[in-house]
This record gives structure tokens, sequence and C-alpha cells, in this order.
């Protein structure tokens, strides 16, 4: 007979005021604990045009020195409508002494980056160490990402996110950027339709 386990007995935490107590290491990164919302813009020469996108993003900890990262994005028509999935992945931002940051970062599309990168005063950048692909992907050489806190309201409750990205023969170059509100780990209530407050 097997015995079952209800729920996993450890939470995650969406802020840094919860439980479990974030570890020291992640200091410099507890701005980013929570859900984002928002929207962006996107291109890339091998694309037919620019497109429009929403994306979801979330960040938390378990009490180690590492952050739970997940990402998913859906494109937009013209007057803002959900047209289809697009880009989703979910890793890890593993934080060292000083800020360093080791980040993996998996795509169901066959893709599988290894970032290191610095965290702080807001921000986090990270660049390409390695890409481990499937034989169906797309050839992906290098990628760039950058986030950084911003405080459009008055609130601290605003990221700014850019991805620069070297894929089938191109150089490293701009691909996305999108401006993401804080949706759940803040201090005031959401508003009651991100989708209309995100522009």
């Amino acid at each position: 007979m097997v015995e079952s386990v209800a729920e996993p007995p450890f939470s995650d935490a969406l802020r840094a005021d919860e439980a479990p107590g974030p570890h020291a290491l992640l200091e410099p990164v507890l701005g980013f604990l929570g859900v984002w919302r928002g929207r962006g813009r996107g291109g890339y020469p091998t694309l037919d045009g620019d497109f429009a996108y929403a994306q979801e993003v979330s960040f938390r900890h378990d009490g180690r020195p590492f952050l739970r990262y997940e990402a998913r994005a859906w494109l937009l028509d013209g007057d803002g409508a959900p047209l289809r999935p697009a880009a989703r992945e979910s890793g890890w931002w593993r934080l060292q002494p000083d800020g360093r940051v080791e980040a993996l970062v998996t795509q169901p599309t066959g893709i599988t980056e290894i970032l290191v990168g610095h965290a702080g005063e807001g921000a986090v950048d990270l660049s390409t160490h390695s890409v481990a692909l499937t034989p169906t992907a797309k050839d992906v050489t290098a990628t760039r990402r950058r986030y950084t806190l911003a405080d459009g309201d008055g609130d601290g409750d605003t990221f700014t996110f850019v991805h620069d990205l070297a894929a089938v023969g191109q150089p490293l170059q701009h691909h996305l950027s999108a401006t993401l509100r804080r949706a759940v780990g803040q201090s005031t209530p959401p508003t009651s339709s991100w989708n209309s407050s995100v522009q």
C-alpha cells in the first residue's frame, strides 16, 4: 500500500514578509518577489513583423538562496485581444555572494539556457553562459535579459524586461521588451482588470 501525502509540507513565498523568511543572499532580488502581469512588443529579422504580447511572470522562494521563476506569454491582436499562446519558460535564479546570479531557464521549444550576471540597485542583468538545444530546437546561440524595477506610479510595483537574442544565424540584438505591474504580493490591492490597467 502506498501512503498518500495531501500536499507539500513546505510552501513557497511570494512576499519577503511571509513565511518562510527569505535567505540573506536573496536580498538584492527581494523586490521581484510576486506575480507580475503586463504587455510588451517584440520583433526579430526572421519574423514577418513586430508583434504585441501580454505576459505573466512570477518569482517565489522557499527560504533557500534561489528564486523559482516562471513566465508565460500570449500574442495579442490589434485590439489587445488574446490570439494564441506564445513563449513559456521556467527555471531558477541562484543567488551568490556579492549579488552574483546564476540562472537556469528552460523552454518547451527544446532550449535550455544557463545565464550569469549580477543583481543590484533594483536590476538584474543576465547574459548567456551556455545554451543546450534538443535536436529539433531552433538554433539559439546567446541571449541577454535585463529586469529593472521601476517606480512608475510612485508605488514601486512596476518592472521592465528587455530580452536580446542571437538565433538562426542572426547576431545578438533586441527581441522583446515589456512593462509589468505587480498583481500578487504587493501592499495595495490589485486593480480588478490588469489588462485594462497596463498598456
